[in-house]
């Protein structure tokens, strides 16, 4: 015992490397992304016992693992019907084709990758920054008569929030079915609304709370999707949580986003994607009752499909059809973005798009929320630009809208962003739409965010301090692991 006391910290440097090594190995094997590997390999061995812990946390790869699971959910009878209802608009392709030309590719893949339906019977409001969105969230709300489902990465009982949460405790009292998925690092509800939530009968569920034991090795996947579905008739996706921060009511500074709001038959896959949340996070038999999927009146006919992306699938569904649409591209690609810090893939992309004569556009922050990040993102910048990309910094707040607009026709509005972990790590949801007059209203807003908008100069990019550069250089390798 006296030789260990003496000796302790050699003993635990040794131990932590053995450790460290047994991980380095785990990583090569499992064949992930270079830069990543290399990323982990570096933490792992540079930097005792810290290593070890960012490894634990973020390090592991569960998509492999299978451990969440969708098959309850879509096995289950009622869901099978409503995809087999489903199935019969996704094989009106043909019908559609001379309006999607080429882009009908991302039809097929997202079927072949997930089952996921095109839907033609469609109503879509765009909705612009969160005040509105949340304004006709709230009128939604009050005129709910069966079901709510509401699954947020960031929900607060600050101003917005707490009015929100009031109305739906309102809403339970009246007899309405309440459900709400939250994910426990975003969100922040205090216990008293947790309280009155409860004695109010809504049902609040914590994504993969970080605190319980068994999950404190799994906090690096979370849920980063904002949905809400009404009656099962309308449907809320886009990039606007829901706290003060996202409806410039607390003078801070200005947040620019982007919502839609669905009525029709992509509901009922948006619907889907929820219940698999759901049936996650209750720890029980979830038993789907057909009220959630009521039949729709609509008569419009934007085309529609709903990308879900995570560790719950086996592609990178949201990053694949991103990757095929840019690949497409026959005019021009316009994309915003609050995280710039792609694959290699997205990168090679958009480089030869740019190259082979197509308009391409890229708004990120000129001041992110996160200054890694703003680095990272920087740090991609100079090889777009010398490929021929125009890349503009968006200045008069922070735009944290995730839209693409390709060739007049193609657009998807949701809460990925171009980021690793959006197309790795975290659960994320996206709408793709097929239509014309919706791909103008995003052009138009593209244009008028283009106003407050800075674009770069490469010549003046390029002469960039070596101290800004080496920052860059250093947070693009950390980008793996934010």
């Amino acid at each position: 015992m006296e030789y260990v006391k003496e000796h302790i910290w050699q003993i635990l440097i040794a131990l932590n490397y053995v450790l460290a090594i047994s991980a380095v190995f785990t990583v090569l094997l499992k064949k992930i992304n270079p830069t990543k590997t290399l990323s982990y390999i570096i933490v792992l061995l540079v930097f005792p016992f810290v290593g070890l812990i960012v490894y634990y946390l973020f390090g592991q790869e569960y998509r492999k693992t299978k451990i969440f699971s969708r098959k309850n959910v879509l096995n289950q009878s009622v869901v099978k019907q409503i995809q087999e209802e489903l199935e019969l608009d996704t094989k009106t392709i043909e019908n559609v084709d001379d309006l999607l030309e080429e882009k009908s590719k991302l039809i097929r893949l997202l079927y072949n990758n997930e089952k996921s339906k095109l839907t033609v019977n469609n109503d879509i409001k765009l909705i612009k920054n969160g005040d509105k969105k949340m304004q006709l969230l709230l009128e939604d709300i009050k005129d709910a008569k069966h079901h709510i489902h509401i699954e947020y990465f960031i929900i607060k009982d600050d101003t917005i929030g707490t009015k929100f949460l009031d109305l739906l405790c309102s809403k339970a009292n009246e007899g309405v079915i309440i459900k709400i998925v939250i994910d426990d690092v975003g969100s922040a509800i205090s216990s008293k609304m947790k309280r009155k939530l409860k004695d109010s009968g809504v049902e609040l569920y914590k994504f993969m709370p970080v605190l319980f034991s068994k999950f404190t090795g799994k906090m690096n996947y979370r849920d980063h999707r904002k949905i809400a579905i009404i009656d099962g008739k309308i449907g809320y996706i886009g990039g606007i949580n829901i706290s003060d921060n996202y409806i410039n009511s607390n003078n801070t500074r200005y947040w620019r986003d982007t919502h839609i709001r669905i009525v029709g038959e992509a509901v009922k896959q948006l619907q889907i994607v929820f219940l698999t949340t759901l049936d996650f996070v209750s720890d029980g038999e979830l038993k789907i009752s057909k009220d959630y999927f009521p039949a729709h009146k609509c008569k419009e006919n934007v085309a529609l499909q709903i990308a879900a992306s995570g560790p719950d699938t086996d592609w990178s569904n949201i990053m694949e059809s991103i990757f095929v649409a840019v690949t497409n591209a026959e005019k021009y690609i316009h994309i915003t973005t609050p995280y710039f810090i792609p694959n290699d893939e997205i990168v090679t992309a958009l480089q030869v798009a740019a190259r082979s004569n197509i308009e391409v556009k890229l708004i990120v922050p000129k001041k992110s929320d996160s200054w890694i990040a703003e680095y990272a993102t920087n740090s991609y910048l100079e090889k777009l630009l010398e490929a021929g990309v125009k890349v503009y910094q968006y200045t008069k707040g922070f735009v944290h809208a995730k839209t693409i607009v390709i060739d007049d026709v193609f657009s998807t509005v949701g809460t990925a962003n171009m980021d690793y972990r959006s197309f790795n790590i975290n659960f994320e949801v996206n709408a793709l739409i097929y239509n014309k007059p919706l791909a103008q209203q995003l052009n138009t807003i593209f244009s008028a965010d283009l106003e407050n908008a800075t674009e770069i100069d490469l010549n003046v990019w390029q002469k960039r301090s070596k101290r800004t550069k080496l920052i860059e250089a250093l947070a693009r390798l950390a980008a793996p692991l934010l």
